[in-house]
């Protein structure tokens, strides 16, 4: 099958970027008929990032699975916060971290002292551990070590933040190949990031931060839940990505 061929049954199955996506595809398969088997289901809808096995991200190439959440160029606004506030040979955790992309794309722009990640997917935990060493398995705050108590400096938590009634809504590419957990943030969008907010001064250092991605809608919310949590919250947006972030800084 050429080139031509396989864009054209790309864009006619919706794919915006086409021709990125058929380059991708004719590089990944080392036989025509892998090639036909990777465009074919490409159109049935799975994912670019499962079929390829990696998800490009903060400049990383990331290692994904089918069934695991596909990080989003927008979420690199969450990365580049974090960095940006972090202190010196910082300790990290990456809750709720999917592949783990965002704890692998902090240790590449500034290293850690220790890095951790946790998630309460099995498959997560073991697509995260491609990306990253130490990787959990648990609820949140469940999954660590107590020795990790009271000493994170940079908490980054991605979780979901789709209001129930609109998982619906989503693209089919993720609505049917992602968990429903990573998606799902409850009625409000903010179920997770509530839970969050209420354990995090336990597990921060003094001066620490917890970082949510939320909607620009939410953030006001959201920066409020911070505040009752005893965090000082703030707002934080990028236009060029469509990303807002709220952090959340523990009491010195």
């Amino acid at each position: 099958m050429d080139t031509p061929t396989v864009i054209s049954r790309l864009r006619a199955a919706g794919c915006v970027f086409a021709e990125d996506e058929a380059a991708l595809l004719t590089e990944a398969a080392t036989t025509a008929a892998e090639l036909e088997s990777l465009v074919a289901r490409r159109v049935s809808g799975l994912p670019l990032e499962h079929l390829l096995g990696w998800a490009e991200f903060h400049g990383l190439r990331i290692a994904v699975r089918p069934g695991v959440f596909v990080p989003r160029k927008r979420t690199e606004f969450l990365v580049d916060v974090a960095v940006s506030l972090a202190p010196p040979d910082p300790v990290v955790l990456d809750l709720c971290c999917g592949s783990g992309a965002l704890g692998a794309a902090f240790a590449a722009a500034r290293p850690p002292r220790e890095l951790h990640a946790a998630d309460v997917e099995p498959a997560a935990v073991e697509c995260a551990r491609l990306n990253v060493s130490r990787v959990h398995l648990g609820d949140l705050y469940d999954a660590l070590p107590g020795s990790l108590r009271g000493r994170v400096d940079v908490l980054l938590a991605n979780v979901p933040y789709v209001p129930s009634d609109a998982v619906a809504t989503m693209p089919p590419e993720a609505r049917l190949h992602e968990p429903l957990v990573a998606l799902d943030g409850g009625a409000d969008g903010l179920d997770l990031a509530r839970r969050v907010a209420a354990g995090a001064p336990q597990w921060l250092t003094p001066g620490g931060t917890v970082l949510v991605e939320s909607s620009g809608r939410q953030a006001p919310v959201l920066a409020g839940i911070f505040a009752a949590a005893g965090l000082k919250p703030a707002v934080r947006e990028s236009a060029d990505l469509g990303a807002t972030v709220v952090t959340g800084t523990a009491q010195s």
